[in-house]
């Protein structure tokens, strides 16, 4: 065959109609494709935007005490961005096997690419996925005050990799949520100020009882934050030279310190007007000849019992 033969045979093919009809088809499948993937992309959105928008609006609407906006938010940012991905990559698919290439061998090629990509970076997933049941699970929010991985703070962010936590002395750490095992969140519920009140032996333990209560029943109604009437349990310990008295006011999370504060400074300053003092350590001294006439009538004493 010929040069102009060959021209020939190839301005047939290009000319054909079975050829751009092959072509239109192919085109307009693809097209299609791309139209129904971003209205499958779109359609999705607004569902999950109006379930998680009537989600807030229910809990809004019974007052419930654990409202998290930022999680809602962060999970349907998460949501979206799985059908996005899921949705676009199958559009990706079967625009490739439209234009004739092998899906197959394709995807099997990925597959390997990605298992090699996972076992490098084996801690970033761990990350990841251990962000994502912290925010679906709402183990804790942002505000709260937390412990975890040895560091107690309140949570300033949370992300699916890392969260954010500072300290009460303004140190900021960033924590891994791979690493993030087990959580203490002083924040879900009630505090518990303890208050351990020292008393001398020689003072009345009837009055300072009385005098501590009338303290503690005075407390709720300058403290709002104070859920519960103050208790006074009693005598807690006999020490060597005090009498441990405590009593235990509830609060409202993370508000136990302040009250506590207040409520030593009035009961040591009622106590005082009462005349009756802190204890402070006590050192007795004794020379030689006091020691040996103390020894001498402690055991003048004994024989006399005897």
């Amino acid at each position: 065959m010929n040069v102009e033969e060959q021209w020939t045979t190839i301005y047939d093919y290009l000319t054909s109609a079975e050829l751009w009809t092959t072509i239109g088809l192919a085109a307009f499948k693809i097209i299609m494709i791309i139209i129904l993937s971003m209205i499958v992309v779109r359609v999705g959105n607004n569902i999950v935007d109006r379930t998680f928008h009537n989600s807030i609006r229910e809990k809004a609407k019974i007052k419930s005490p654990i409202v998290s906006e930022r999680r809602e938010n962060t999970l349907r940012k998460l949501i979206q961005n799985v059908l996005t991905y899921v949705v676009y990559f199958t559009a990706v698919v079967m625009v490739l096997s439209q234009l004739g290439l092998n899906i197959g061998a394709l995807i099997a090629s990925a597959g390997v690419a990605g298992l090699a990509i996972g076992f490098g970076a084996q801690n970033l997933v761990k990350d990841v996925i251990s962000g994502f049941f912290i925010i679906f699970e709402n183990q804790f929010s942002v505000g709260d005050n937390v412990q975890t991985a040895g560091v107690r703070g309140d949570v300033e962010e949370i992300g699916l990799r890392t969260c954010k936590i500072r300290n009460w002395t303004g140190e900021l750490h960033i924590i891994p949520n791979g690493n993030i095992t087990q959580v203490t969140n002083f924040s879900v519920h009630n505090s518990l100020a303890v208050l351990d009140i020292n008393i001398p032996y020689e003072a009345d333990l009837h009055v300072a009882e009385e005098v501590i209560m009338q303290v503690l029943l005075e407390m709720p109604a300058d403290f709002p934050e104070i859920q519960s009437t103050p208790e006074l349990l009693g005598v807690e310990t006999l020490s060597t030279s005090h009498i441990v008295m405590r009593a235990i006011i509830e609060t409202l999370p993370m508000e136990h310190f302040g009250v506590a504060r207040v409520a030593r400074n009035r009961i040591k300053t009622r106590l005082l007007q009462r005349n009756i003092s802190i204890p402070a350590p006590r050192l007795v001294m004794y020379n030689k000849q006091e020691a040996a006439d103390l020894m001498a009538e402690s055991a003048m004493r004994g024989e006399a019992h005897e």
